[in-house]
């Protein structure tokens, strides 16, 4: 009689796909090994007038991306750790409104010791903060706008400004036809601030709009080994793309796996795509 196959499942130390080897056993983030891990440190000549665009989000195995919207109770420390990881080599973090007024941003990189680690790569102590809002529609108790050391550049087809606050402020004013044009603003990141990767943390909307347009080079997806239920079209119930269905659809490329516990984490390349028309941008929900 043949053996019968061992039903033993690979130990964390046996499996060749884990991320816990990146991380020490009392579980915090070592930022500098997942930026090692996944060649982030490394840059290419800048020649193209766009910068890398990577997105970073997580979702349930069904496929919700927000609970009571927000994005906080689907995570865990191991995806906490590879978000603050890509945190650490981007040279901006583009953000919408309505996650930075629903999740409360503040400072992007609190950590000293990382702070440190991006000065002796050559890059600024902490990334650009970048808001999209089309119509400026900012909450001026936003901890990130009242943080003294953020450098905050808000992308906006608006003309008005926000008023004075603790953070150094910029604006992107970047319209087309009074539609935030996010091509163009993302060229013009590049151009006067030097930023060459951008990491984009959301929400749903912006990653549609970014999608759409042919922006994005990569995406870093957890995968949360939890069940929510609820409609994708009933508010709160968001998945990690949301607004008009990409037409289209994108491809991906899967480039990396790896676990923690039963998360999955993927890196995707994501296929080259023509810019869409004017008036599917101007259909989308995300200029707030």
């Amino acid at each position: 009689m043949a053996a019968k196959p061992s039903t033993t499942a690979p130990t964390r130390a046996e499996h060749p796909l884990s991320l816990e080897r990146l991380l020490p056993a009392d579980g915090a983030a070592s930022v500098g090994e997942i930026v090692e891990h996944f060649g982030l440190w490394e840059r290419s000549p800048a020649t193209a007038e766009l910068p890398l665009v990577m997105l970073n989000m997580v979702a349930t195995v069904d496929g919700r991306a927000t609970l009571g919207g927000r994005s906080g109770p689907i995570s865990d420390a191991a995806d906490r750790a590879l978000f603050h990881g890509l945190r650490a080599a981007a040279d901006a973090v583009l953000v919408g409104a309505g996650t930075v007024r629903m999740e409360r941003y503040g400072r992007l990189i609190a950590n000293a010791e990382c702070r440190e680690l991006r000065r002796r790569r050559g890059l600024s102590a902490e990334p650009l903060a970048c808001i999209v809002s089309g119509r400026l529609a900012l909450d001026e108790e936003i901890p990130l706008l009242a943080e003294p050391e953020a450098r905050v550049v808000i992308l906006t087809s608006s003309p008005a400004s926000l008023p004075a606050s603790g953070a150094q402020v910029d604006y992107v004013r970047t319209a087309n036809d009074g539609i935030l044009d996010l091509r163009a603003g993302l060229i013009e990141l590049r151009e006067r601030f030097a930023v060459e990767r951008v990491l984009c943390e959301g929400g749903p909307h912006l990653c549609a709009q970014l999608l759409a347009v042919g922006l994005v080079d990569e995406l870093f997806m957890s995968v949360a080994p939890k069940l929510a239920g609820g409609e994708p079209s009933g508010g709160e119930a968001l998945r990690i793309v949301a607004g008009t269905e990409l037409d289209p659809v994108v491809e991906l490329e899967l480039l990396a796996v790896l676990r923690a516990g039963s998360s999955l984490f993927l890196r995707y390349g994501v296929s080259a795509r023509e810019r869409v028309s004017r008036e599917t941008i101007a259909s989308s929900s995300l200029a707030r």
